[in-house]
C-alpha cells in the first residue's frame, strides 16, 4: 500500500480507530494515575471508550493525571491493587468489557530500597486483578503490561524474543518475570476453556517509554528535566548503557491494537507481545541526553561522582525483538528516537513555558498528531485497520 497523505479525519475518525473497537466499551484500566496509564486512559477517552480507573494517588507532583485533570470524563476509582476484596468489588460494580492492567511498582531502583512492596504490588497484585477476572463474566479480552526487564538478561548482543527465558536480576525485574508466569498460568488453567470464561488474555513487553508528563525519580528523562528547569547539569549514572527507547504513545498503540484483536478475533492473539522500538533506537544513554539538551536550548550534563561498586545493578544492554509483533498484528513503531527525544522533550518545553496550558488538549493533540504520523508512515496500520473493522 502506498502512503498516504491528508488529515487524520480523511483516513479515519478517532472513534472509529482501532477497527471501532472500543467505541462504547467499558475498559478498565489499573493504574491510569500513572505516565504511561494516565496516556492510556485518555487515548482511549478519545475513542469513545467508558474509562473505569483504578489505582492509588498519583505518585508525583506533577502529574499528567492532575494536570490534564483526567479524573473529568472517566470513573475515577482510588485503590489499592494489593487489596483484592477491592479490586473484585470494582470490577463487579462497573462490568468492564475490556481491561488494561498497568498498575505496578515500575521503578528499579525502588525496588532495591523496598522488595516486599515491590513483590507484592507486582506479583499478588496481578493475581488480584486475574482473579477479579475470572469472577466478573462482562470481561472478554485482558491485557496485562509487564516490562522488557521480565526476560532473563545475559546482556547478549541479540534482541530478546517472546519465548526467551523470563528471569530478572533485581527485584523489580524478577517480579515481572513472575507477572508473566502468572499471566500464563492463568490463562491455561482458566482462559483457554471458551464454554465457561472466553477471556483472552494477553500480555505485553515495552522498552525505555518516554514521553511527557512523567515526573518520576531515577527516570533519565524527568531527572533531566528537573535539572534543565532548575539551571542545572544532568547527572547520568551510566552514560554507556543502551536502552530501547520509544515514545510512550508507541507501546500504547500496541496494546490498543492487540486489545482490539483479541475482541475481534477467536484466536491467536492471547499470549504474550513485545512492543520495542526498532534496533536503530537501541542508543547509549549519553547519545540521548546530549540530544535532551540540544532540544532544551542551553545547560549540560555530566557523570554521577562516587564509587560505581556503591549503586545497585543495572543492565547495560537490552533489546526487544518485535517481529512477532510486526508479522502477526501488523505494529511497527512510527517514530524514529529522535522523533520520540524531540516530541518528549518539547512537550516539557511548552508545558513549563505556559503554566496556564490546557494540558489535556495539548495532550489530546500529541495523540492525533502521533496518529497521523503513524498512518502515512506505516502501512500496516492501515491494513490492519481494515482487517479489524
Amino acid at each position: 500500500m502506498g502512503e498516504r497523505q491528508g488529515p487524520l479525519e480523511s483516513l479515519v475518525t478517532m472513534d472509529q480507530l482501532f477497527g471501532g473497537v472500543y467505541q462504547g466499551k467499558t475498559v478498565l484500566v489499573t493504574g491510569h494515575t500513572g505516565f504511561k496509564g494516565a496516556w492510556l486512559a485518555l487515548w482511549l477517552q478519545s475513542l469513545g471508550a467508558r474509562v473505569v480507573g483504578y489505582a492509588l494517588p498519583p505518585m508525583t507532583e506533577p502529574s499528567l493525571f492532575r494536570l490534564a485533570n483526567l479524573q473529568e470524563g472517566i470513573t475515577h476509582v482510588e485503590g489499592d491493587i494489593r487489596d483484592g476484596d477491592k479490586v473484585r468489588d470494582v470490577l463487579k460494580q462497573y462490568q468492564p468489557q475490556i481491561v488494561f492492567h498497568l498498575a505496578a511498582q515500575s521503578l528499579v531502583r525502588y525496588s532495591y530500597n523496598q522488595p516486599v512492596e515491590t513483590y507484592t504490588t507486582n506479583v499478588l497484585g496481578t493475581v488480584n486483578v486475574l482473579e477479579a477476572i475470572r469472577m466478573t463474566p462482562s470481561v472478554r479480552a485482558c491485557i496485562n503490561v509487564t516490562s522488557d526487564k521480565c526476560y532473563e538478561n545475559r546482556e547478549w548482543p541479540y534482541a530478546y524474543r517472546e519465548n526467551d527465558a523470563m528471569g530478572g536480576f533485581d527485584p523489580y525485574s524478577s517480579s515481572k518475570g513472575c507477572a508473566e508466569l502468572i499471566t500464563a498460568a492463568y490463562r491455561n488453567s482458566f482462559f483457554l476453556n471458551g464454554d465457561t470464561h472466553p477471556v483472552r488474555l494477553a500480555s505485553a513487553r515495552a522498552g525505555n517509554v518516554i514521553g511527557g508528563g512523567d515526573w518520576a525519580q531515577d527516570r533519565l528523562i524527568p531527572d533531566s528535566i528537573r535539572a534543565l528547569t532548575g539551571g542545572q547539569a544532568v547527572t547520568v549514572r551510566n552514560p554507556h548503557a543502551i536502552r530501547p527507547w520509544q515514545y510512550v504513545l508507541e507501546p500504547l498503540s500496541g496494546y490498543l491494537w492487540l486489545g482490539a484483536c483479541l475482541w475481534s478475533k477467536p484466536s491467536g492473539f492471547d499470549e504474550a507481545w513485545n512492543f520495542g522500538p526498532h534496533c536503530t533506537s537501541n542508543l547509549p544513554v549519553f547519545q540521548v541526553v546530549n540530544q535532551v539538551v540540544a532540544i532544551w536550548g542551553n545547560g549540560a550534563w555530566e557523570q554521577a561522582s562516587g564509587a560505581r561498586h556503591s549503586e545497585p545493578h543495572e543492565a547495560r544492554t537490552l533489546s526487544l525483538d518485535i517481529t512477532k509483533a510486526k508479522l502477526r498484528l501488523g505494529w511497527e513503531p512510527a517514530f524514529s528516537v529522535e522523533e520520540a527525544i524531540a516530541e518528549t522533550v518539547n512537550w516539557y518545553r511548552v508545558q513549563y513555558g505556559n503554566p496556564k496550558l490546557d494540558v489535556k488538549t495539548f495532550s489530546s493533540e500529541s495523540i492525533t498528531r502521533y496518529v497521523q504520523a503513524a498512518m502515512k508512515k506505516d502501512a500496516v496500520w492501515t491494513a490492519t485497520q481494515e482487517n479489524i473493522s
